[in-house]
């Protein structure tokens, strides 16, 4: 029996080496019970009728899921050191050569030595701790077409145990390094380390909370282009979901079969609307209520008066009672339940009084007057309230989620239960902005998020287009070819004395750099071909260009994202390095020829320079840009 070593999930070699070997071996594991059929004989493999039983009778793969039987017949040692193909999902797995694990400070594959200075205090010590906590990994993709990395956000508390399965399994198909549980920090650590990956998409598992989490982090980080997001939906209700092909929940189906059609979908773009609340300082609030709303932007639909009530009540009766509310059926006849009390009550049959509507700057409210609507809703997306569809097709007006028109529906308590049975609301209008004033406490919900809301001013307008995956319809079609993106980057030139005064320190030397010029490459090209670009850039004249020395046959580029500090690198490596492998903000070369008096007098050191580099600039960051061919630009950062 031969005995394998844990599965590399990542490469620990020091920021130096991790380009020199980028192939992947096979990761062999032992096998009790194995599906299918040897790829060395073709029979089935025998599963044994024993629970006791510990005979192995098949060796897999974990990276691309090939397996022979347990026997010379079929594997020999050979196999061991081959290299693998990482199988069937080897467009969407992010290698193991592609994720570098960074030295602790100090050690000796560390690009930051211990300094000779005199240590900080203790107390020093701690803020700093607090203050940067360092990075452990960094991904250094290879730009490949056609490659488009997944990376999978769950949550293993949607749709109860559902979420915890469905962890293991990514983790089992994928490498678990991009499979990210989202009550271990949320998605922001796992969208910062990918963010430089090319093509990349999302998988957020969870209902379509997680799936507006996830966005709101790609807000915060502000992505350009944002990677497309696709929805394995989890729990009840899933409206977003629905709207994209993806179905109200997960039916068991392979997560194999999933990661397929992530990989062959659509991108398709979601409006998003912001949300500004201002106090109606001009009338009273008649009961207690909160001054702003839970979420200021609608993915799915926001709406006020009666339907928000009842969700209201049910999200206070499952706080109350978690344990009753564990099923949808459940979920629908508390709904119905409710709904049945409100048209009895028939307490929200005066909304339109409390309310007036703008949309598109034309009053509304005569409309909602006239149909005598208890709700009012505003849908970004065709399902709602768990997969109904209160706006009325039959008008001839389709609705679209990258239109950037919001349907206005009204409705009634005795509207309300009928769109189960597939009814419709009162369509109100189309438009592209929205202004609610309302003068009484009034219950309001934002994508399922309920409150009562105290009298206000509220606007709606289109915030941005989100790119979303959707289902392909109508079987397998055929996957355009992903092209990468040119990119735009700008050159700074550093000087040797600089260098060694301030190796150190990464803002003294960016402080100190000199601008060149911008160049632009195509995104597989490898540090030679940049090398050619950049000498080209001198001698095309320009005005900054102008202002800086031209750089000695000898200079190198330097690496000033992967390390705590710039390091040089080794000109006869640069055809293993891209430029996304040592560019963040901008693209650093060193002269290595040391400046002469004059130089020094023409360019003075940062310490006497009043010159500012991108990142000198207090509040403000310069990124490296990428152009398509269309003429858009993107950051790379």
């Amino acid at each position: 029996r031969v005995k394998f070593t844990c599965k590399p999930t990542f490469r620990d070699v020091g920021v130096r080496q991790y380009r020199e070997q980028t192939c992947i071996h096979h990761h062999w594991v032992h096998r009790r019970s194995q599906k299918g059929k040897c790829k060395q004989c073709g029979k089935s493999f025998q599963s044994k009728l024993s629970f006791s039983s510990k005979e192995i009778v098949a060796l897999s793969c974990s990276w691309c899921k090939t397996a022979y039987h347990n026997k010379e017949a079929c594997f020999n040692l050979q196999k061991i050191g081959e290299e693998c193909n990482l199988g069937h999902h080897v467009n969407i797995i992010v290698p193991p050569s592609w994720i570098v694990k960074l030295p602790r400070r100090g050690s000796f594959k560390s690009s930051l030595r211990k300094s000779p200075k005199k240590k900080p205090s203790s107390k020093k010590r701690s803020k700093e701790k607090v203050e940067k906590d360092p990075k452990t990994f960094v991904i250094k993709p290879i730009p490949t077409a056609n490659v488009r990395p997944v990376i999978v956000f769950i949550n293993p508390k949607s749709g109860g145990n559902q979420g915890t399965k469905l962890l293991q399994k990514f983790q089992w198909l994928l490498n678990p390094r991009q499979v990210f549980d989202l009550t271990q920090g949320g998605p922001k650590m796992g969208l910062e380390l990918f963010r430089k990956v090319p093509n990349l998409r999302v998988l957020a598992c969870g209902g379509d909370g997680t799936v507006g989490w996830v966005l709101s982090i790609l807000d915060q980080l502000a992505f350009s282009p944002p990677p497309a997001v696709g929805v394995l939906p989890l729990g009840t209700g899933n409206d977003l979901a629905r709207a994209l092909g993806w179905g109200g929940g997960y039916t068991d189906e392979p997560i194999s079969k999933i990661l397929a059609n992530i990989g062959e979908s659509d991108v398709v773009n979601l409006d998003r609307w912001e949300l500004k609340v201002e106090k109606n300082t001009q009338a009273e609030a008649n009961e207690e209520g909160k001054e702003n709303l839970p979420l200021n932007v609608v993915n799915n639909y926001f709406s006020l008066g009666v339907d928000a009530h009842i969700a209201l009540e049910f999200h206070e009766a499952r706080e109350a009672h978690p344990e009753r509310f564990n099923s949808r059926l459940r979920n629908k006849m508390f709904y119905g339940q409710m709904g049945g009390k409100d048209l009895l009550r028939r307490k929200w049959k005066g909304l339109a009084e409390l309310v007036t509507l703008e949309c598109d700057g034309k009053d509304m409210t005569p409309k909602l007057k006239e149909h005598k609507v208890h709700a009012i809703v505003f849908l970004n997306i065709p399902s709602y309230g768990g997969g109904t569809h209160p706006w009325n097709r039959a008008q001839g007006v389709e609705q679209s989620t990258e239109d950037g028109m919001i349907e206005v529906v009204g409705l009634t308590t005795y509207q309300l239960p009928l769109l189960q049975a597939g009814g419709h609301g009162t369509t109100i209008c189309q438009c592209q902005s929205a202004k609610i004033v309302t003068t009484k406490t009034i219950p309001m919900q934002v994508d399922g998020e309920a409150c009562k809301l105290t009298p206000s001013i509220i606007s709606m307008n289109l915030l941005n287009k989100a790119p979303m995956l959707a289902k392909r319809r109508g079987g397998k079609a055929h996957v355009p070819q992903t092209t990468l993106e040119q990119l735009r980057v700008t050159v700074y030139r550093i000087s040797m004395a600089d260098y060694e005064q301030h190796h150190y320190d990464k803002q003294l030397l960016k402080q100190a750099a000199i601008k060149m010029g911008e160049i632009e490459v195509a995104a597989v090209a490898d540090l030679e071909q940049v090398r050619q670009m950049v000498n080209k850039l001198q001698e095309t004249p320009s005005e900054s260009s102008d202002s800086c020395p031209k750089l000695s046959p000898d200079w190198c580029f330097v690496d000033s994202c992967t390390a705590e500090r710039f390091f040089r690198v080794d000109r006869a490596q640069e055809h293993l390095h891209y430029l996304t492998d040592i560019s963040n903000e901008a693209l650093y070369v060193l002269d290595t020829l040391p400046q002469t008096p004059d130089d020094e007098t023409a360019f003075p050191s940062p310490a006497t320079s009043n010159h500012q580099s991108p990142s000198s600039l207090p509040g403000e960051q310069t990124t490296p840009e990428l152009s398509g061919g269309d003429g858009s630009v993107r950051s790379i950062v």
